[in-house]
């Protein structure tokens, strides 16, 4: 009888140590998924970010020959808008002109002054100086001037400034006569203004090789025959949002 009572009272023992490790595996089962529930949660509950984008540039940022709301900078702003993030861009600040260079972009900021409280700021300036046969040693320290300036209207902050390369109008039907020669001072010019934004720390942003399809895809050209259309600069938009993660980076 007392081996039965035994017997008993182990098998007792050895259910309740069963049933108590089913238990703990529950336990830290429920853990984890609250845990995954809370990172969840974190990460949609994120601060919102608000931008105050400030466009610096020539014809390619002010969207010659496209309507407004076509202008680069204005579909980057509708882009980060639409995405996913929780972003709200406030139209943009445009300070740009057909024909402007380098000195003429500089002279323009300084008169329009506008405040060192952007936290987007976006630089695309020297066709026009190849244009117009300026010496291309003057172009390194024009550029970073302009690129110090850009700093200063992201307060200081190089992680708010953001750099485009210069397209290569040699592939539009204005410039195909002389294109070699084009797309050799363009790439000259991009080594430049690539290498001073990695200098600084710049996010650069190579845009020039969808431009160099516009004798392939004609729709990628204005009908001016020259300037960029609204259809490439939405391909230049698409670049720039596939890398939205490290440009919103700096505000998270």
């Amino acid at each position: 009888m007392n081996r039965r009572i035994w017997f008993l009272t182990i098998f007792l023992i050895i259910v309740w140590a069963c049933d108590d490790d089913s238990t703990s595996h529950e336990l830290v089962e429920e853990e984890i998924v609250e845990e995954e529930e809370i990172e969840e949660i974190d990460t949609l509950s994120a601060s919102p970010i608000y931008l105050n984008f400030l466009a610096l540039g020539d014809s390619y940022t002010i969207g010659q020959s496209v309507p407004e709301r076509e202008r680069w900078p204005n579909q980057l702003a509708d882009a980060l808008n639409m995405s996913e993030y929780d972003i709200t861009v406030y139209s943009p600040t445009i300070i740009a002109r057909t024909g402007w260079t380098t000195q003429e972009l500089k002279s323009a900021i300084t008169t329009e002054n506008p405040p060192n409280t952007y936290n987007l700021v976006s630089l695309l300036i020297g066709v026009n100086n190849q244009y117009r046969g300026y010496p291309i040693e003057e172009y390194p320290s024009e550029f970073e001037s302009l690129l110090q300036i850009a700093i200063d209207k992201a307060g200081g902050n190089s992680d708010y400034v953001i750099v485009l390369s210069i397209p290569d109008y040699g592939y539009t039907p204005f410039g195909e006569s002389y294109q070699e020669v084009i797309s050799e001072d363009i790439d000259e010019y991009n080594a430049i203004n690539k290498e001073l934004s990695e200098q600084y720390g710049i996010k650069y942003y190579d845009i020039t090789p969808i431009s160099r399809l516009g004798l392939q895809i004609p729709s990628l050209v204005a009908s001016d025959n020259l300037h960029p259309s609204a259809e490439q600069y939405s391909q230049w938009v698409d670049l720039i949002m596939d890398d939205v993660e490290r440009l919103i980076s700096p505000y998270q």
